[in-house]
């Protein structure tokens, strides 16, 4: 369920950017994002969701402030990450932050998931049952775009030379979305309150932020081919069809 999330993040833009950037280096950031996100998923499962919430150790605002730890944890990983002068030279922080994000939120949502099959969790909707796979679903679906969107928000203050703003705002964001995922185990409306926020910047970071991750010459090449592919698109499908003929000799 967790790899459905990465699927499903892959769709759009970036689905038809494939031959205007390094296809090679996204997937091998994907693999970094898969690696790492379960390092910081099992941290998230320790130090809040089972220490914090199911032992009751923490209050509200402790809880919130270790998730801001690991989220700055996560945001100072992304900006090593895309932040290489290799990567930098290639424009390629978007891309390469969209697929980190992608694998990182795939395995917070693994280990979230797990939790949440587990009938002794202690929740309403825990255990194996239809409510809870919506439920796993919904949470693969915003752990992966929402950090996507933010390792991408990343890459773009990677490019603008803006890497401290975005990694301060990123670690907050982070810290929201990993306390907000934890606690939908028990609350599923949180979701209600996370999902607008990520499908509002779903298109900025579609129509935006991931074609900076394309020199100008590509841009504009790859622009023109979306163009001519529209117009195809429509030729075909207003072209009159004819008619098959039989004869017989």
């Amino acid at each position: 369920i967790g790899l459905l999330g990465v699927y499903i993040g892959w769709r759009g833009i970036i689905a038809k950017m494939t031959g205007f950037y390094d296809m090679a280096g996204a997937f091998k950031y994907l693999l970094f994002g898969i690696v790492s996100g379960m390092v910081f998923a099992v941290a998230s499962d320790e130090m809040i969701l089972q220490f914090g919430v199911i032992d009751e150790q923490l209050n509200i605002f402790t809880a919130f402030f270790v998730s801001l730890l690991i989220g700055a944890s996560e945001s100072a990983l992304v900006l090593f990450l895309l932040g290489r002068p290799k990567i930098v030279a290639l424009r390629a922080s978007t891309p390469y932050g969209w697929t980190l994000g992608l694998g990182m939120g795939a395995m917070f949502t693994s280990v979230l998931i797990v939790r949440l099959f587990d009938p002794q969790l202690g929740s309403d909707f825990d255990g194996f049952s239809i409510i809870s796979i919506i439920i796993s679903l919904s949470l693969a679906v915003i752990a992966c775009v929402g950090n996507a969107e933010i390792s991408t928000f990343q890459g773009v203050g990677v490019l603008n030379s803006q890497r401290f703003k975005t990694f301060y705002l990123s670690a907050i964001a982070r810290g929201i979305l990993i306390l907000g995922l934890v606690l939908t185990l028990w609350y599923p409306l949180i979701i209600l309150f996370l999902a607008p926020i990520l499908f509002y910047f779903w298109p900025i970071a579609q129509n935006k932020w991931l074609l900076l991750g394309m020199t100008p010459a590509a841009s504009q090449a790859f622009r023109r081919t979306v163009r001519q592919d529209q117009k195809i698109r429509i030729a075909a499908e207003n072209r009159i069809r004819g008619k098959k003929i039989f004869e017989e000799e």
